[in-house]
């Protein structure tokens, strides 16, 4: 027995010994140095979601590099028309499903993926895509254009087209802040409620977290609105232990969506400069002693605490007004580009990214490449699918 058990355990030395020397080659390794036809079909296939042309194969093995190849992928039509489209879609509503009509959100996205807009001004920027052609054309108060561009079958990779949404929409450039005041997103997350329900989805999409992860009782809960009652239940416990962790860090900043709502009878975004929507003082006899919103005036007190790790940029202050720089703010942070790599990831590659030291070294090189070379999600996609297995 005593033999066996040493047996036993050398075996599990070597073969530890064995896994750490495959892990240190496969961290040291990227990609290839050369293309083979059978790669240059798997990444084609795994970008756009169609088998490659023999021509297509045969460019793709030409560029002798895999990123290379992939760049070449991304240019196919169905990589706008089908995988972006899929990918953007589930972001755009509560049920974070694929199964929705072509919007303006989507239509952005995609639009400035084709185009190399650089993907940190995504929440933030005076930004929207039209598709060229299409009757009626778009509305601040109506989905029909995009809805009529995904019936006729349009080409979005050739018939999209950039303008504004101060110009489509009307809402003044400083009330516009990217893909968060778009009619979508408005329509699904700005609408009754207490507007946290946008805070929470730009976490998820963004971010890649959820409320429960990003819950930290350590913050001051000064700035906690009226309406979180204090002792649910007459526990005063709960709201120490559980709802303070969320809403000290949540209530600061989405005070920036003080102005906005989603006016259901007229179907479209109300932004009110200077005034205070009254979804902000629902119930506000939970807590009297809660806090009151004054304005838009927000503030990231995540710098602080267990939640400083997701990177938040130096250049900016961590505070302002609105949501174009809050939308800044999250769009500049560490998180919000490694959040991009691991969804395109999960896309392309048809899981999300392991644990293990492999995947998590290749999407930290991915992100970093993503944010010092201007934000193209578009070379996300060909970064990862090198890697995929």
């Amino acid at each position: 027995m005593i033999n066996r058990l040493q047996d036993n355990s050398r075996f599990a030395r070597r073969a530890t010994a064995v896994a750490g020397a495959c892990a240190l080659v496969l961290c040291a390794h990227t990609v290839s140095a050369a293309v083979a036809p059978e790669e240059a079909k798997r990444i084609f296939d795994r970008i756009t979601g169609v088998p490659p042309t023999q021509q297509q194969i045969n460019d793709m093995v030409a560029t002798g590099d895999p990123v290379q190849a992939g760049l070449l992928a991304v240019e196919d039509d169905n990589f706008y028309n089908v995988t972006l489209k899929n990918f953007v879609t589930p972001w755009t509503n509560r049920d974070q499903t694929v199964f929705a009509p072509l919007n303006d959100y989507t239509a952005t996205v995609i639009g400035m993926v084709r185009d190399n807009v650089p993907f940190n001004t995504a929440l933030s920027a005076d930004v929207l895509y039209t598709v060229n052609g299409v009757s009626p054309g778009a509305s601040g108060s109506s989905n029909d254009h995009y809805a009529n561009a995904e019936t006729q079958g349009a080409n979005l990779k050739a018939a999209l087209q950039a303008t504004s949404q101060s110009a489509v929409y009307g809402t003044p450039a400083d009330g516009t802040a990217g893909l968060i005041t778009t009619r979508a997103a408005s329509s699904a997350f700005f609408i009754a409620g207490t507007n946290r329900a946008m805070f929470r989805f730009t976490m998820i999409n963004h971010m890649c977290r959820d409320m429960e992860q990003l819950a930290d009782t350590t913050r001051p809960p000064d700035r906690i609105r009226q309406d979180v009652a204090r002792s649910p239940g007459g526990d005063s416990r709960i709201f120490l232990n559980n709802c303070i962790g969320c809403h000290s860090g949540m209530d600061p900043m989405a005070q920036a969506f003080a102005y906005y709502n989603y006016d259901e009878t007229a179907g479209k975004l109300v932004y009110t400069p200077g005034a205070v929507q009254a979804k902000y003082f629902i119930n506000a006899d939970n807590f009297k002693q809660g806090f009151i919103t004054p304005n838009d005036n927000w503030e990231n007190r995540w710098r602080h605490g267990q939640n400083a790790i997701y990177g938040w940029s130096s250049s900016l202050p961590g505070n302002g007004a609105g949501a174009k720089s809050w939308g800044q703010e999250i769009g500049n942070s560490d998180q919000f580009a490694q959040c991009q790599v691991e969804k395109v990831w999960k896309a392309v590659c048809f899981r999300a990214p392991s644990l293990n030291v492999t995947d998590r070294n290749a999407v930290g090189t991915i992100a970093a490449s993503f944010k010092a070379n201007g934000y193209k999600l578009k070379n996300v996609f060909a970064e990862v699918a090198a890697r995929c297995d």
